[in-house]
C-alpha cells in the first residue's frame, strides 16, 4: 500500500503499519507528544481519499472529523491513501532554535578566578633518532623523553600505537603530543603541523540540544548550534522516553537520534569556520540525568521506578569514540555529574554558571523547562528537588499548545470590559497555536477580568461569546478565522494550575524543610529556555513564583549551556561541578505528604493563602 502526499510525494506503508509510524520511518516527524498513544490529538492529518481503519479520534471535534481530519497513530490504512498534513502537525527537528544572547563568557570565567586549563594538553618533543647503540622501541623512546620531562605514565591506546612508526619518521622525530588531565594520549602530530584547540560545549535538553563551539587557547566563543532535540519523535517528556527505551527497546534508537543531532550541528560549524574533527581535543556533555543516561545508552529503567535509582551519577571520563561523536574518536568527553534521578548535571552546570554556591546570601534557582528542578542555598549548603510539572509549558497536553517558535501566540491582553484579546504572535503571523508565555498571559488576564475564578473554573454569568461549551467542556475563544479556532479550555487551565502549582510547592516545601520564609530569599535565579519569555509579573499573579520584588530576580538563559562551557575551559571549575553535584542535598517530593499538602494549596489562582501574594491581592481589590 502508498501513502500519496499533497507535496507529491508517495511513500510505501506496511500491512498493520499506523499512519504515524509510516510516516516517521519515511523521515517525515509529526508532533506527538503523548508518544503516539492517541491521548494528545496533536498529530493531525486530513485524509483525502482512500480507507483506513481508525482505532480512535482521541480529542478531534466532530466538526473536523467531517473534514477528514484523523489522527495519524490512529489511523491503519487499508488501502492506497491520499492525506494531507496541516502545517501545525509538522515536527521539524532541524529547525534553528533561538537561544537567550549570552553574557560575555569569558568574563564570567574571570569573574570566576579560573586560569584556562582545558582537559587535553599538549607537549613538543624532539626525540634522538634510533641508532644501533640506542636501539629502543618508537613507544619506549617517546616515554623516555616524556619521563625526561617528568611526565609519567602516560596511557597509549592501540590505534594511537599503531601510527606512531609513521609519525616519528614523517615528523623526523619532532612531535606535539596531546594527551588528558588524566595522563591519556589522545593524539601525536608533526611538532609545527597543530591548529588552533577547539572543544565542544553540549547541553542535551529535553527539548533542545545547544552546542557551543571554543577556542581553547583563549576561551572564545567560536559558534554556536541549535536544534530540537530528535527524541521528540518518541514523547515530549522523560518518562515517555524512559517508557519506549525500556518497554518498546528503544534505547539505541532515542541515542542514535540525540548523537545524530549533535554531529549534524557540528557539521556546517566546522566547514563554516575550517577546522579540522581532529583538532577539537575535548568535549563537555550536560543535562538531566535521563538524557545523559540515554546520549552514553545506559539503562534509565529505575529512574522512574521507586526508589528511583540512575545507573551513575559521576560519569568516568569515556571518549568520543565510545559516543559515537564524529570528531577524534579518542577525545576525552567530560559529563557534568547528576545529582539523582530527577536533578542532573543540568542543574549543577546551572549552579556553578550562576555562583549562588559561592555567595553567603541565600539564594533560589529555579530552571523552568520541559521539568521543573529548584535548588535553594548559599555557599555553605546546597538543597534540591524536583517538581513533576510536565511539558505543558511547552504546548503538550494543551488543546492548542506549542512550542514558542513562529505561529505562536506570545504574549496576551483582554479588555477588561469587552473581553477582546489583543495578542502577539512570534513571526507576525496567523497563530497557530499558543506558547508558555501566552498561556501564563490568558490565564492572568482572565483571572484579573473575573473571566475565570479562583480554581481556574469560567465564570459563566461573564457576559461574552468567547466563553462557550466545547468537545472538552467550557473554553475561551482567543482566535477564529477560516474554520480555525484557538481555544484555551477549561481542562488546559487546569493541566497549567497543575504544573505551577508543583513549581510553586517545590520553592515552598524548601524553603520550610530548611527553615526559611520567602523574606530570607536575597535573590531568585530563573533559568532554562522557557525563561526568556516568562514575564514576572504574570507568573506571580499565576502563582508559579513567589510574590517577591522583582528586583530580586535575574534571568540566566540556558544556564546548563553556560556550565558546560566553563567546564569545557577549567580543570578547577570541572572539580568544582563535582563538589556543587555532591554537596547538594536531593528531597525526593514524589513520595513527601507535606508536598502533596504544598501542591494542594497551590492548585489555586495565585494560591490558596491570598496573603502570600499581597502583590495579586492589591491588584484585586482596584
Amino acid at each position: 500500500m502508498d501513502i500519496k502526499l499533497t507535496t507529491g510525494r508517495t511513500l510505501h506503508i506496511l500491512e498493520e503499519e499506523s499512519l504515524l509510524q509510516a510516516l516517521k520511518r519515511h523521515g517525515i516527524y509529526l508532533v506527538a507528544s503523548c508518544g503516539g498513544k492517541g491521548i494528545c490529538s496533536k498529530c493531525r492529518v486530513r485524509l483525502l481519499e482512500g480507507k483506513s481503519k481508525i482505532a480512535s479520534t482521541g480529542k478531534l471535534e466532530p466538526r473536523e472529523i467531517k473534514t477528514g481530519i484523523t489522527l495519524a497513530c490512529q489511523t491503519f490504512p487499508e488501502e492506497d491513501i491520499f492525506i494531507d498534513i496541516p502545517k501545525e502537525s509538522k515536527l521539524v527537528v532541524g529547525e534553528k532554535i533561538a537561544i537567550s544572547k549570552s553574557t560575555d563568557l569569558i568574563e564570567l570565567l574571570h569573574s570566576l578566578e579560573a586560569e584556562i586549563s582545558p582537559i587535553v594538553k599538549r607537549i613538543t618533543l624532539n626525540l634522538p633518532p634510533p641508532t644501533i647503540h640506542d636501539n629502543i622501541s618508537d613507544l619506549e623512546r617517546l616515554k623516555r623523553s616524556l619521563e625526561e620531562r617528568d611526565l609519567i605514565g602516560i596511557r597509549f591506546s592501540h590505534g594511537l600505537v599503531s601510527s606512531i612508526s609513521k609519525v616519528l619518521r614523517e615528523a623526523e622525530w619532532k612531535i606535539t603530543l596531546r594527551y588528558t588531565d588524566s595522563h591519556d594520549a589522545i593524539s601525536i602530530s608533526p611538532a609545527g603541523m597543530d591548529g588552533d584547540r577547539y572543544g565542544l560545549a553540549v547541553d542535551i535538553g529535553t527539548t533542545t540540544v545547544v552546542i557551543y563551539l571554543v577556542n581553547l587557547t583563549d576561551g572564545r566563543l567560536i559558534d554556536v548550534g541549535s536544534t530540537y532535540n530528535s527524541q521528540m519523535r518518541y514523547g515530549d517528556d522523560v518518562i515517555t522516553r524512559i517508557i519506549y527505551a525500556t518497554e518498546s527497546g528503544g534505547l539505541d534508537e532515542l541515542r542514535d537520534s540525540v548523537v545524530s543531532d549533535i554531529n549534524d550541528l557540528l557539521a556546517p560549524l566546522i566547514e563554516r569556520h575550517s577546522i579540522s574533527r581532529k583538532d577539537i581535543e575535548s568535549v563537555v556533555i550536560t543535562g538531566n540525568t535521563t538524557m545523559t543516561h540515554i546520549f552514553w545508552g545506559l539503562n534509565p529503567a529505575h529512574i522512574r521506578e521507586e526508589p528511583y535509582i540512575p545507573t551513575i551519577n559521576f560519569f568516568p571520563r569515556w571518549n568520543a569514540g565510545t559516543a559515537k561523536l564524529k570528531i577524534n574518536p579518542l577525545s576525552p568527553i567530560y559529563t557534568v555529574p547528576c545529582v539523582a534521578s530527577y536533578v542532573g548535571g543540568d542543574i549543577a552546570a546551572g549552579v556553578l554558571s550562576s555562583k549562588l554556591h559561592r555567595s553567603p546570601e541565600i539564594a533560589l534557582f529555579i530552571d523552568i523547562g520541559t521539568n521543573g528542578e529548584i535548588v535553594i542555598g548559599n555557599n555553605e549548603w546546597l538543597m534540591a528537588a524536583a517538581c513533576s510539572a510536565g511539558p505543558c509549558f511547552e504546548g503538550s497536553g494543551i488543546k492548542h499548545g506549542m512550542r514558542a517558535t513562529e505561529g505562536a501566540i506570545e504574549s496576551i491582553k483582554i479588555d477588561p470590559e469587552t473581553f477582546e484579546p489583543v495578542f502577539n504572535v512570534i513571526g507576525n503571523g496567523q497563530p497557530m497555536g499558543i506558547c508558555g508565555s501566552g498561556m501564563i498571559d490568558a490565564i492572568s488576564e482572565m483571572f484579573l477580568t473575573g473571566i475565570i475564578d479562583q480554581k481556574g473554573k469560567f465564570i459563566r454569568e461573564v457576559k461574552t461569546g468567547r466563553i462557550r461549551n466545547g468537545v472538552d467542556g467550557p473554553e475561551f475563544l482567543i482566535f477564529s478565522r477560516d474554520g480555525r479556532d484557538i481555544v484555551l479550555t477549561e481542562v488546559d487551565i487546569e493541566n497549567i494550575l497543575r504544573a505551577k502549582a508543583a513549581i510553586y510547592a517545590g520553592v515552598s516545601l524548601l524553603l520550610k524543610e530548611v527553615g526559611f520564609g520567602l523574606d530570607a530569599i536575597e535573590r531568585v535565579y530563573i533559568a532554562g529556555g522557557f525563561g526568556n519569555y516568562l514575564n514576572v509579573d504574570r507568573a506571580i499573579i499565576l502563582g508559579m513564583l513567589p510574590d517577591l520584588p522583582k528586583d530580586k530576580f535575574s534571568f540566566l538563559g540556558n544556564a546548563s549551556i553556560t556550565g558546560a562551557y566553563l567546564c569545557l575551559l577549567s580543570k578547577e571549575l570541572r572539580k568544582e561541578a563535582g563538589i556543587i553535584a555532591s554537596k547538594m542535598t536531593y528531597l525526593e517530593l514524589s513520595v513527601s505528604k507535606r508536598f502533596m499538602d504544598e501542591y494542594i494549596s497551590a492548585l489555586f489562582l495565585p494560591h490558596t493563602h491570598m496573603r502570600l501574594f499581597p502583590t495579586v491581592k492589591k491588584l484585586l481589590s482596584k
